[in-house]
């Protein structure tokens, strides 16, 4: 599978709102996502730390839409505009977020994520 046909398959689950379906389907075991901020989640090694901040993020934010642009490609990397409208339960102020997904892949699977907000 190329680079584009899985990110192509990728996002279009994450379109059909299949987020766990997706990682499950194409992150790699020792993935590492990196997001662009300070504490215990900046830094997430492998499948399960990742699926747990990903079960984090649900549970804390009230989801009233989304949308997911893309993909882009640039040989063994593509990068997702994720477009949000949440209000996370902490601190219950709805905003919109517009954040870009990085993503690096080797060997048919998604080895790291890199986060941009």
């Amino acid at each position: 599978m190329t680079t584009v046909e899985l990110a192509k398959a990728f996002t279009a689950l994450l379109q059909q709102g299949d987020h766990e379906g997706a990682a499950r389907k194409y992150n790699a075991d020792d993935i590492v996502s990196y997001e662009a901020m300070e504490g215990p989640m900046a830094v997430c090694k492998g499948r399960d730390a990742v699926k747990q901040k990903g079960d984090w993020w649900a549970e804390n934010h009230e989801v009233h839409g989304a949308s997911v642009e893309g993909p882009f490609f640039n040989g063994d990397q593509f990068t997702v505009r994720f477009k949000l409208d949440v209000t996370p339960k902490a601190t219950g102020e709805r905003v919109v977020m517009d954040e870009v997904g990085l993503y690096t892949v080797k060997d048919d699977k998604i080895i790291e994520e890199r986060f941009f907000y």
